[in-house]
């Protein structure tokens, strides 16, 4: 069922407008979240941001080139038909995230309540260029990697069972929850890990209700799902 009034114009990719703004964004936060650990000499708080904004650019400008109708899919609005309770699970996580980045700025950055050891923070920056990897396997594999869980029957949606889809049905979510725990280690704060901790959980709730979605209303899920067992960890879960 398409909804060609709502989602007008969902397969453009984002013009430069958006970009810009982007740009724009990423600067704000950047001049907050270093006045907020209190010093520009934050290492561990610069090898993240050239780490998010050098893998977010290349997956961006690649994705532009290669499949301009799922970053149109992933930076538009969201869809007429998104799950409700989807955008209650997204803007909850979001809020984890910011408050795991506020609370390492100020545990790691200004004030230095906890000391993480170098081989811990050594194996979380692994961790996290390892989720990357995945996180840009996955967009190649999958092109209806929609930022929000919905059916996609206006993008003709269908079950992808290619590459790491056929280990675990959820390989991108298990890429982001590594992110989540791996992050306030890199980072170097242990405070951080509880709202990396709590937004990892989210992440897990909304994995288990988007399967049960797509059992119910995805043609082939179902026998998908029969074959690949495990959605996020083989032999666990």
């Amino acid at each position: 069922m398409s909804e060609p009034e709502a989602d007008e114009g969902r397969d453009r990719p984002p013009g430069g407008w958006r970009i810009a703004l982007g740009a724009l964004l990423l600067a704000g936060f950047a001049s907050a979240w270093f006045a907020l650990a209190g010093r520009i000499d934050w290492i561990e708080g610069w090898a993240f941001l050239i780490l998010f904004t050098g893998f977010s650019t290349g997956l961006g400008l690649w994705l532009r080139r290669r499949n301009p109708g799922l970053l149109a899919e992933r930076q538009g609005p969201p869809a007429a038909n998104v799950e409700p309770w989807d955008r209650t699970l997204v803007r909850w996580h979001t809020i984890g995230i910011v408050v795991l980045l506020v609370v390492a700025a100020l545990d790691a950055g200004r004030y230095e309540w906890s000391r993480v050891p170098l081989a811990a923070q050594t194996v979380a920056w692994a961790a996290l260029a390892g989720s990357c990897g995945v996180i840009w396997h996955v967009f190649a594999v999958n092109a209806f990697l929609s930022a929000y869980a919905r059916i996609q029957d206006d993008r003709g949606q269908r079950v992808v069972a290619g590459g790491l889809y056929g280990v675990v049905r959820h390989p991108m979510y298990a890429a982001v929850i590594v992110w989540a725990v791996a992050l306030p280690v890199a980072l170097g704060s242990l405070w951080a890990v509880l709202p990396g901790v709590l937004s990892a959980g989210l992440l897990v709730v909304r994995t288990a209700r988007e399967d049960r979605m797509l059992i119910g209303r995805l043609a082939g899920y179902r026998e998908y799902a029969s074959r690949v067992r495990f959605r996020l960890l083989p032999g666990v879960w």
